[in-house]
């Protein structure tokens, strides 16, 4: 599914969060970064993640760890779902799909029978030096945390 592998440099990111402020990967540099692609805002499989996510934040930051959220969402429906859900990370607003694409997390998905174009819910662990430390494709939405903290 996914080009990228362990151990190469995280491709950067050049787009704006849920506020419409530009947001790169560069400007965590030092830290390291939960950067996970997630289908849609306010479906039951993205809530839970997002949620578990947050419910884990302090740990996490604890730990040394940003978290960014990646949809094709607007500007405007990230920030419904961070208002709604009280999350305290910023969510990257890709309606043109250029970073989905560089990730690799883009393509072909299945479901009840009908195929379509879409995000592959994909978390990439970004280490403080910018390189890929781990990819998680198969997300268990409503334990991630533990699936990062392994």
């Amino acid at each position: 599914m996914t080009k990228l592998k362990i151990g190469d440099i995280a491709p950067e990111i050049n787009s704006i969060d849920q506020n419409g402020n530009s947001i790169t990967l560069r400007q965590f540099q030092g830290n390291k970064v939960i950067l996970y692609f997630y289908p849609k805002d306010m479906t039951p499989g993205c809530t839970a993640q997002s949620c578990n996510l947050s419910d884990n934040y302090v740990g996490l930051k604890e730990k040394g760890y940003e978290v960014l959220g990646v949809s094709c969402d607007s500007v405007q429906r990230h920030k419904k779902f961070i208002e709604k859900y009280n999350l305290p990370f910023s969510l990257i607003s890709d309606e043109n799909q250029k970073v989905v694409k560089d990730y690799g997390v883009w393509g072909l998905k299945k479901f009840m029978g009908r195929e379509y174009m879409g995000i592959n819910r994909t978390t990439f662990i970004i280490d403080s030096d910018g390189k890929i430390e781990d990819i998680i494709t198969k997300v268990d939405t409503k334990n991630h945390t533990s699936q990062i903290l392994v």
